[in-house]
């Protein structure tokens, strides 16, 4: 575990070739971030961002894939230079979202098909909190082709109204703080009942001890062994769907 977390925290950054794309969605300006695989690339992710917007830390979440081979792209759902600090505004942001899901979901399908451009194909859509959610409203749409898996890192996990799970979505993977006070077990427990009944592969972990927002570094919700463990996982996952 101390060779994971060294992995995860012990990077050093510089050096990598990420680099910023512009890109729109419907006359809406819009900014992501793209980070080229280190070596012959085993597959690619699209990344997701939190609440806060695509910022540093998906940058360095990209930066972590690009060292383990995968082309990796993380979007923008929020528009280019709308990066809220306030709770209030982040609210605002996402609220606006899960009100206009349409919306969502022509966003997220935008930044897949600027990855297109840049040359990914397959890939595994990732997403951290809102992020999270925002992967899991895509699995459920049908509408994104050439998709190996899901994986949201403490993210919503409700299931809409008039919503559900194909049987034929691909492996998703659902990694879960145990001390989570804004996403609760019940929640956990309620979309194992409908991927099982969709005939969905799907893994879930939960970390005991982690609180929501667990992978966030420098936070003071930040938990080593959770981050370490459902990296790890996360790894492994995209093995196996590449």
């Amino acid at each position: 575990m101390k060779h994971l977390a060294w992995l995860l925290m012990g990077f050093s950054f510089h050096g990598f070739a990420g680099e910023s794309v512009d890109y729109q969605s419907g006359g809406m300006a819009l900014e992501g971030y793209y980070a080229k695989a280190e070596g012959t690339p085993k597959g690619s992710v699209l990344l997701i961002h939190d609440w806060d917007g695509l910022t540093e830390y998906e940058e360095k979440r990209v930066n972590m894939l690009s060292k383990m081979g995968y082309n990796t792209f993380a979007v923008d759902l929020y528009g280019k230079g709308n990066r809220p600090v306030e709770t209030n505004a982040k609210k605002a942001e996402t609220g606006k979202l899960y009100k206009d899901r349409e919306k969502m979901r022509s966003l997220i399908l935008a930044g897949l098909d600027k990855a297109r451009e840049m040359g990914i194909q397959d890939v595994v859509v990732a997403g951290y909190c809102f992020g999270g959610a925002a992967a899991l409203e895509l699995a459920r749409s049908g509408k994104a082709e050439s998709v190996n898996g899901y994986a949201t890192f403490h993210g919503g996990l409700k299931t809409p109204g008039q919503q559900s799970y194909a049987s034929d979505t691909p492996p998703i993977f659902i990694a879960h703080g145990g001390a989570d006070s804004a996403i609760p077990m019940t929640d956990v427990a309620d979309l194992s009942v409908q991927l099982e009944s969709a005939s969905v592969p799907y893994l879930i972990e939960v970390y005991s001890g982690a609180p929501h927002a667990f992978t966030v570094f420098g936070s003071p919700r930040y938990r080593e062994v959770a981050d370490a463990r459902s990296w790890a996982t996360f790894s492994t996952f995209l093995d196996q769907n590449f």
